[in-house]
């Protein structure tokens, strides 16, 4: 099986924690030069030291907000390299009942989440094509199969930016270019205890009476690692994974009830 990137190029968003860190590392692991974005240029740059050169990779970050997709754009279309891996990813939506979301929190999560993602997929698919090989690796969640409740506005998100990808899948494979997505589960990142926290303090309940009743719902009763997450970022940025296209994966340890 080939898991080889050696010589790729991988644009990985979000990836100064969590879920895009791991994948960063991993990608890193198996070869692949790796771009970081985010806003925090300290962190990009301790990040940058855990990236693993041994197979003379270089490796290089962006700076840029993800509430500005215009200037995210042209950031990497600046930044003048070729990237045959795009890892979407990107904080979630604060939480609550989608009834009582505002405007605005619909169109931030918009921007943040689908507007960014497709002016990435604008910037780096032109290379894309001309390597006849792509990845476009979008992390997202279980909520597009089963919608979550108190994440309101992420569910909805989360919808139109699984719909997006199936549709771009369709129209990119004949390039060489796949398009999937990643379903984590409840991961344990700063993500997680945020939400673990504004459940607690609804309910009344402690971090760890909540965090126990989540796990619950999991058949391995526990959360998923970052790096569970990340090695399936990994196998469908690879070779290997070449005729998958246009699916969404969950990596939930079963917690999803449907197929």
């Amino acid at each position: 099986m080939n898991l080889d990137l050696t010589n790729r190029n991988a644009l990985v968003c979000g990836s100064t924690q969590g879920i895009g860190k791991a994948s960063a590392k991993q990608l890193a692991e198996m070869g692949a030069n790796i771009t970081l974005v985010a806003r925090n240029e300290d962190k990009l740059k301790a990040v940058l030291t855990e990236l693993d050169t041994t197979k003379g990779q270089t490796h290089n970050y962006i700076i840029a907000d993800f509430q500005n997709p215009t200037d995210l754009g042209a950031k990497i279309t600046g930044a003048n390299q070729e990237f045959h891996i795009l890892i979407n990813n990107t904080g979630g939506p604060a939480g609550g009942p989608v009834f009582s979301a505002t405007l605005d929190q619909f169109e931030s999560a918009f921007t943040q989440h689908l507007k960014c993602n497709h002016v990435l997929a604008q910037a780096v698919v032109p290379g894309m094509k001309k390597a006849g090989f792509g990845r476009i690796i979008n992390i997202i969640s279980t909520s597009v199969k089963q919608p979550l409740a108190g994440l309101g506005v992420s569910n909805t998100i989360r919808g139109a930016v699984a719909s997006w990808s199936k549709t771009l899948a369709g129209e990119l494979g004949e390039f060489g270019i796949t398009v999937n997505n990643v379903l984590p589960g409840a991961t344990g990142t700063e993500r997680l205890n945020e939400i673990i926290n504004n459940k607690a303090t609804k309910t009344g309940k402690s971090f760890d009476e909540v965090s126990a009743a989540m796990k619950s719902q999991v058949p391995a009763n526990r959360f998923a690692k970052p790096e569970e997450i990340a090695n399936a970022v990994a196998f469908l940025a690879s070779e290997a994974a070449s005729y998958i296209n246009g699916i969404n994966v969950p990596v939930d340890g079963g917690r999803t009830k449907s197929l």
